[in-house]
């Protein structure tokens, strides 16, 4: 198996890109991602998008997007694991390169999501949840995940005003952000005064729905120098499951796919959570993020609350996490929100991330979830 690199990422400003179609943003992203990288063809593309016939009406966008790119012909493949389809794309993309298959690969994301009623994308999103068990019960990501909030609140003493801090952090990071959806700072006080979503979760702890897309070029490790361009390595890969409904969980305080991909992509990389020198995790609620830092090894059990109390989260901190402003202040188009941790994994380690830059950022890690954490993908780069 051959070593992979990334040597070229895009991504344009995320929001409610009214004037642009699905197509158009995605070939945004891909085109900077291609120009980054300094390419003039690609052997294949995967996309990862999780509910473009839902959004957009559109379905078979391998063969769409290769056209519109200008790529007819290619192998073009669509990706879709709910809101880890981005970071599963990246993995296709990475296996192709690493097997030997294709020299030049494009791993892109996209979602446009605001074309539909409010209530449209709700049920969309749902379709990521337990149709049988839960969906059909009423039950949506925001209670999905304030169950999994109390429950980890009532075993470990997890507090609101730790919850905020996550929303406080991010948005904090994110207001460093040019093509982030939400650039602006928030207080506590703002995310628990804010309107209630489903208890304890309020709408500051919730993530947008988002345009956007992203994208990354992969080639053999020892292709790099041709390019002329800085590469960064992917030296870990996982991806793991688990099951779609909550009721079937063992505990709902911890992430099992989380920890079961991590283990395989360290365990690939030959690094421990305390080699990680920074992070961009799925944040999708601000309870997500404490739990996905604990099942990463970032923090015991119960310990990802008190840490970001603590400043450990933060861009300054020991394990600086969503330093892009996470989902939650960047945006979550569901395709693409895997990718975009490639890119800024990738900006960071380049020394690309302007006010957002991490002190010794050589090793990161980006974490993609679908669902309440039915499906997780791993990755783990370092600067070559």
């Amino acid at each position: 198996m051959r070593d992979v690199a990334v040597i070229g990422v895009g991504m344009q400003k995320w929001g409610e890109l009214w004037a642009k179609s699905l197509r158009d943003i995605f070939v945004e992203s891909a085109l900077l991602a291609v120009d980054d990288a300094g390419i003039d063809h690609i052997d294949s593309m995967y996309v990862g998008c999780m509910s473009s016939g839902l959004f957009s009406g559109q379905e078979h966008i391998g063969s769409v997007l290769a056209d519109y790119l200008g790529q007819k012909n290619i192998p073009g493949t669509r990706v879709e694991s709910a809101c880890a389809s981005g970071g599963l794309a990246f993995r296709l993309a990475w296996m192709e390169v690493a097997s030997g298959v294709s020299d030049i690969v494009l791993a892109g994301g996209v979602e446009k999501m605001t074309d539909v009623s409010g209530s449209d994308a709700t049920y969309a999103l749902a379709t990521a949840a337990d149709m049988d068990w839960e969906g059909i019960h009423g039950a949506t990501f925001p209670g999905l995940y304030a169950m999994m909030a109390v429950a980890h609140m009532n075993r470990y003493k997890t507090t609101r005003e730790q919850l905020a801090m996550v929303a406080v952090k991010n948005h904090k990071h994110g207001a460093h952000n040019s093509r982030a959806q939400f650039p602006f700072p928030v207080t506590v006080e703002q995310v628990i005064n804010s309107v209630k979503v489903a208890d304890p979760l309020n709408i500051l702890d919730c993530s947008p729905i988002t345009d956007g897309a992203a994208a990354a070029i992969l080639v053999p490790a020892d292709m790099v120098s041709k390019f002329n361009k800085p590469g960064v390595k992917v030296i870990g890969s996982g991806h793991a499951t688990d099951t779609i409904s909550l009721s079937q969980r063992e505990d709902l305080t911890a992430l099992k796919a989380v920890e079961l991909s991590a283990k395989r992509a360290y365990e690939m990389a030959g690094k421990k959570p305390e080699d990680i020198d920074f992070a961009e995790v799925h944040d999708c609620f601000t309870i997500a993020e404490i739990i996905v830092s604990e099942s990463l090894g970032f923090f015991e059990a119960g310990g990802g609350g008190p840490a970001v109390e603590a400043g450990e989260t933060d861009r300054e901190g020991k394990i600086p996490i969503n330093c892009s402003g996470g989902l939650k202040s960047k945006g979550h188009p569901v395709g693409a929100t895997g990718l975009a941790q490639i890119v800024e994994l990738t900006e960071q380690m380049r020394g690309d991330a302007g006010e957002r830059q991490v002190d010794n950022s050589r090793i990161g890690l980006a974490q993609n979830m679908g669902g309440s954490g039915g499906s997780s993908v791993v990755h783990i780069l370092e600067v070559m």
